[in-house]
């Protein structure tokens, strides 16, 4: 199993929970390369565990990364692409390009290049499992966070559409797309919720994990993530608008975001 973002937060407890379960093999990697070390030496007890400091957002290291971790591991048999940031909560017309490109590269960009190396390995053997962690977010608009919405977005057509394909295709290969709701892991600190409860990340990726065993298409986490989903097909815009974005809250969710604090790589 290979897991970005596998460091910190969910892709660090989907790790453990993977060696916890019999993984033969856990690739992690992740940016923070202090810790990528950290991890390792804590999970060794757990199984067979590497990891790789790796930028996502970069490409050539993610081919390069990949060839490497394939020598290493062994082939891929489930990758997660768990690697995520959310650079503020500034309006759209007070982003940078930068902060634009960087958020598309990693969260939209990064697993479409990575799945790329996989995805071919995997279809030759007919075996195999992608899980893509796109959000909530990529299926309700939301102030404050319009680049990463977008990114996430993207994620969700992109990976369902490749499902699609892998289906006419009569292939064996699966992909599970994946939209949590806010998890409790600091990268989206100083979020409030009024109304839906901010996720847990042992249940979150226990949750992530069950739908990959069950070879799901898609997991909305929680299962209110769907009606909201009906209710935005059904209402009028000035509708969902009032009720979900004024009295439950959500477009104010992200007024008083903080983030994670930025830690040495």
């Amino acid at each position: 199993m290979l897991i970005t973002g596998g460091a910190s937060g969910i892709g660090r407890i989907m790790g453990r929970m993977a060696l916890e379960k019999g993984a033969r093999c856990l690739a992690i990697w992740d940016i923070n390369g202090e810790a990528v070390e950290s991890t390792v030496a804590e999970f060794s007890a757990l199984g067979d565990v590497k990891g790789y400091r790796v930028d996502v957002s970069d490409n050539d290291a993610v081919a390069e990364t990949y060839a490497r971790t394939r020598q290493e591991c062994g082939c891929v048999d489930i990758l997660i692409n768990c690697a995520g940031i959310v650079t503020g909560n500034k309006t759209f017309d007070r982003q940078s390009v930068d902060d634009i490109m960087r958020t598309m590269n990693i969260n939209s960009i990064a697993p479409m290049v990575l799945s790329l190396q996989a995805l071919p390995e995997m279809i030759a053997r007919d075996s195999g499992h992608i899980c893509n962690i796109a959000s909530a977010a990529g299926m309700i608009s939301n102030p404050r966070m319009s680049v990463y919405v977008a990114s996430k977005w993207a994620v969700i057509g992109w990976s369902d559409s490749v499902r699609i394909e892998l289906a006419q295709a009569h292939s064996h290969v699966r992909i599970t797309t994946v939209a949590p709701y806010y998890i409790n892991t600091g990268m989206f600190e100083g979020v409030h919720s009024r109304i839906f409860p901010i996720l847990d990340p042992e249940r979150t990726s226990r949750k992530i994990l069950r739908a990959i065993e069950r070879n799901r298409d898609f997991r909305g986490i929680p299962l209110s993530f769907h009606l909201i989903r009906f209710c935005q097909g059904i209402l009028p815009v000035s509708w969902f608008d009032f009720i979900f974005g004024r009295c439950f809250g959500i477009f104010s969710a992200m007024d008083n975001f903080t983030g994670r604090k930025p830690k040495k790589q």
